[in-house]
């Protein structure tokens, strides 16, 4: 089987100290990427570990397609145990630091403990060394890649870093990478903040020789000559349908559809795309670099899921407005998502839906935790009673768009995520609207039968995700294409992805989540039927916990 190559860098930052250590089995069973980063967490972070304290760890991971040449394999994978959720969690992001990570010749780098000053750890094929960089503190991302570039000769492409969010343990913190992606949902940027660690370099000339069959370029060319909206418009290009059947939550959430959608859709964000943007060795280049030429903002973005967060959700009807916040929670490290719905619920409290000077500021002053923004920096489940508004979050972290009343499918999916309110966990939804072809398409209301295709699509995308293999390649990635790639029987590809969310699974039911973390903000019809069937489609026991043979066998 086709699998990542390479040992584990271990750095701890409190002393310096750095070690290698032999991970091939891990590789050999989970792939690389979410699967041996799981794997290696699981071993590695007690079960009782603080998620800002020093025995947690963050691990980096790359996977066996960031050896190729093929589109929709620029990714990066990263895992901890999450502040905002306070569970084991992946996140990846885009851009081009995946195959500048591989070049160093690791297949995972982590990183424990706690500096007692501000640095950068620079990692090498031939070393870390570790930089005090007091004069970086607070600064935004932008200064943190300048200061590496003019004084390092490193590009953003090879730098993951944080902003002033992460250093104030903003819960939903992101790391950024290429200054636009970002290691977005779940608050990795603050666990890296906890650490004291400002930014991560990688450079190195060392990859690994892996192997990966004739069929990379078949998906690499029909990824350059496909005709598709995306290319255009990202994930926007989804917005007006979203609004047409009623999946589009606005003013936190109390509403399905939106009046002023016109002006913050696809077509909106087309019109702001001055050129084309994609990540390492894509030629799909579905990324949006806009800008607005009246106002001189320019950013990458925004997606879809940010334009639900801070337009419809925030009662905003202007894309350049929404651009605006994209922009600011890219230089501060900020997870859009999250942050638009505090800031959203923020509004409902105080009946200011729309006032965007008002957003941006709470933005601002969540970043730096300056006085109202203290309270948000917590997220929506641990301030919303203060703020008098209905918890919108599923185990901590706040929902995408996508809404679940509509698409009861994707709901039930995002109560029974290991991440909690995460929409690319299954991609259920594509199921709902419809995204896929008539003959595979559902109805979006009701939960019958939906359980066992919500479990395989799970492992989909875990799968997806030890490749790593990017969401957006789901009309080329096909389970035969996937069998040749990795030289594996596809039903077995999914058996490594099942693993790698029943580990996950296990340690968070360490850390007391069960059946009763598996909820919703609403009421579905037969949820507690279709969660029994999920449960026994996965083998667990009724709770919602791992049975101990089941960990056992793994």
């Amino acid at each position: 089987m086709l699998h990542a190559e390479g040992p584990l860098l271990s750095i701890d930052v409190t002393d310096g100290v750095s070690e290698t250590i032999t991970v091939d089995d891990v590789c050999s069973s989970y792939i690389g990427g979410r699967g041996v980063a799981t794997r290696l967490a699981y071993e590695r972070i007690p079960f009782d570990a603080d998620p800002f304290g020093p025995e947690n760890r963050l691990v980096f991971t790359t996977g066996p397609m960031q050896s190729s040449r093929m589109s929709f394999t620029g990714r990066t994978n990263c895992t901890g145990v999450s502040p905002l959720t306070d569970g084991l969690l992946s996140s990846n992001a885009g851009g081009f630091v995946s195959r500048n990570l591989a070049a160093t010749g690791y297949s995972a780098v982590e990183f424990v403990g706690a500096s007692d000053e501000l640095v950068v750890v620079h990692v090498t094929d031939e070393g870390v060394e570790i930089e005090a960089v007091p004069d970086l503190e607070e600064a935004p991302v932008s200064e943190t890649v300048e200061y590496l570039a003019s004084v390092h000769d490193l590009d953003a492409e090879h730098v993951a870093c944080i902003g002033p969010a992460g250093e104030n343990l903003v819960r939903f913190a992101a790391i950024m990478t290429s200054e636009s992606r970002a290691f977005g949902r779940g608050g990795l940027g603050a666990v890296l903040g906890s650490k004291n660690v400002k930014a991560i370099t990688f450079r190195g000339n060392s990859p690994p020789e892996v192997e990966i069959p004739p069929v990379q370029m078949d998906v690499h060319r029909e990824a350059a000559t496909s005709d598709n909206i995306m290319k255009r418009q990202g994930t926007t290009s989804i917005t007006e349908l979203a609004n047409e059947v009623g999946a589009l939550p606005t003013r936190y959430f109390s509403e399905l559809a939106y009046e002023g959608v016109d002006g913050i859709s696809g077509d909106r964000v087309e019109e702001k795309k001055f050129k084309k943007g994609t990540c390492s060795a894509c030629a799909f280049a579905c990324k949006l670099p806009t800008r607005d030429e009246e106002t001189g903002i320019e950013t990458e973005g925004p997606e879809y899921e940010t334009v639900m967060a801070f337009g419809s959700n925030a009662g905003v009807d202007d894309v350049v407005d929404v651009m605006r916040s994209n922009e600011l929670c890219d230089e501060l490290g900020l997870d859009t998502i999250s942050a638009g719905d505090v800031v959203s619920a923020y509004l409902a409290a105080e009946d200011e839906f729309g006032n965007v000077d008002l957003i941006h500021d709470l933005v601002e002053r969540i970043a730096y935790r300056e006085d109202e923004g203290d309270r948000l920096a917590e997220g929506v489940a641990r301030c919303h009673e203060e703020l008098g508004v209905e918890n919108w979050t599923v185990k901590g972290m706040e929902f995408p768009a996508h809404d679940g009343r509509t698409l009861n499918g994707q709901g039930l999916g995002f109560a029974t995520s290991n991440r909690g309110a995460d929409h690319m966990f299954a991609v259920f939804y594509s199921y709902e609207y419809p995204l896929v072809s008539s003959d595979d398409a559902l109805d979006p209301e009701g939960l019958a039968n939906k359980a066992p295709l919500l479990v395989k699509q799970e492992n989909a995308r875990a799968l997806e995700d030890c490749g790593i293999i990017c969401r957006f390649s789901r009309e080329f990635m096909t389970p035969e294409r996937m069998e040749q790639l990795f030289d594996v029987d596809y039903e077995d590809l999914l058996a490594i992805g099942e693993r790698v969310i029943t580990l996950e699974r296990h340690f968070n039911n360490q850390r007391g989540v069960d059946r009763t973390d598996d909820t919703l903000p609403y009421d579905l019809p037969n949820f507690e039927a279709a969660l029994d069937e999920y449960y026994g489609v996965r083998g667990w026991n009724n709770d919602g916990t791992v049975p101990d043979h089941t960990v056992a066998d793994l």
